[in-house]
């Protein structure tokens, strides 16, 4: 009876708005209800986004996918449709310091346009209140009773513009963050999944493209990727691992890169020397974000000591890492792959810069 009557209310919540959009979070996948939240998304015709940390829990080659929803350093074009929608659907949310209030509380959403769908809880607008409700309950029971509605999505086709091609590098001329992503956007498949430690990474793992199957972890912990790999790859045998780790988030738990040689793990590390904590210098500057730099190939040749498969490499330019991807996609496919990637200190996406600048009004010193 409390599901029949949450969607009864839902629906015609739902029914009466012009152009409804969706976005899913990561309690999508506590719920498991991401094949539910795709299954709505299917039925209703509404545009949807994810927040920054349920990327990967939703499909990207989905038609009516617009990007990642955070605020002011959204995907180009997404929170323009979300924030300008007169309902939208938020299922699985946490609405943390990370995902909304620290970036600037930049956040334009208004309580009485949201449909929020939490693990056994919905809440619509100002009004009432359900529990005792699963989420894909809730979403699959709702999916039978919405109107098709692409109004949203029709909007968002109307003013998406496609993003610009990178300039071309010069012959040796010192690597890109942005030239090292766009190449770790050709190596995704299914049979792959990418692991973005906090910082920079987090940003630039953002934009990439995630093609159908490949899956994308993220947590809010400096330090946490290298520990993420290790388990992600035991567990997940089918897929390689790809993961995007700083130099200071390494140095935390380095020690975890023995247990993936002990259990024969493939992962390919891209390991990003900036020469210290770059994220926090965009939120608060000073010399305890620089660090003492590692011979980190040294250091994992050292681990490795004769035993196990595994494959170091440092690359300064486009042409080494073009190599280096060969090499390890190639011939050293079931090793484990640590290319040590040398990058400016201040080589950044544009959205770490927004996001720290925001953070650093947000949190004054």
């Amino acid at each position: 009876m409390g599901l029949e009557a949450a969607v009864e209310a839902a629906t015609v919540f739902l029914n009466k708005a012009v152009k409804p959009v969706m976005v899913g979070g990561p309690k999508l996948r506590v719920a498991n209800a991401c094949q539910a939240f795709v299954e709505f998304a299917d039925a209703s015709g509404y545009a949807f986004a994810v927040s920054p940390s349920g990327k990967g829990l939703v499909p990207e080659h989905h038609p009516h996918f617009i990007g990642t929803y955070w605020g002011a350093v959204s995907t180009a074009f997404c929170s323009e449709i979300v924030e300008s929608a007169d309902a939208y659907v938020f299922a699985g949310p946490i609405f943390n310091d990370y995902s909304s209030v620290i970036v600037g509380y930049s956040l334009l959403l208004k309580k009485e346009k949201t449909l929020l769908i939490q693990l056994d809880r919905v809440v619509i607008g100002n009004g009432p209140t359900f529990g005792c409700i699963l989420m894909k309950d809730f979403l699959r029971a709702l999916a039978k009773r919405v109107k098709k509605n692409t109004t949203a999505y029709e909007n968002y086709r109307r003013i998406y513009v496609p993003e610009g091609n990178l300039p071309p590098c010069v012959p040796k001329e010192p690597l890109r963050v942005n030239v090292l992503f766009g190449h770790i956007q050709k190596m995704l498949s299914s049979d792959t999944a990418v692991i973005a430690e906090t910082g920079d990474s987090w940003f630039n793992c953002q934009k990439l493209k995630l093609p159908k199957g490949c899956g994308c972890n993220q947590y809010g912990s400096i330090g946490w990727s290298v520990g993420a790999t290790l388990g992600y790859a035991q567990a997940a045998i089918d897929k390689r691992v790809i993961a995007c780790i700083g130099d200071g988030s390494f140095q935390m738990t380095a020690q975890d890169v023995s247990t993936m040689m002990r259990c024969g793990q493939n992962s390919i590390i891209f390991l990003i020397n900036n020469g210290g904590y770059t994220i926090e210098v965009q939120i608060h500057d000073g010399p305890y974000n620089v660090i003492k730099n590692w011979n980190y190939t040294g250091l994992v040749e050292a681990i490795h000591n004769g035993q196990g498969n595994c494959w170091t490499t440092k690359v300064f330019c486009e042409e080494d890492l073009v190599k280096a991807i060969e090499i390890a996609t190639g011939e050293k496919k079931d090793c484990l792959c640590f290319i040590e990637v040398m990058a400016h200190k201040d080589d950044t996406s544009k959205e770490l810069l927004e996001w720290g600048s925001r953070v650093a009004a947000a949190n004054p010193h």
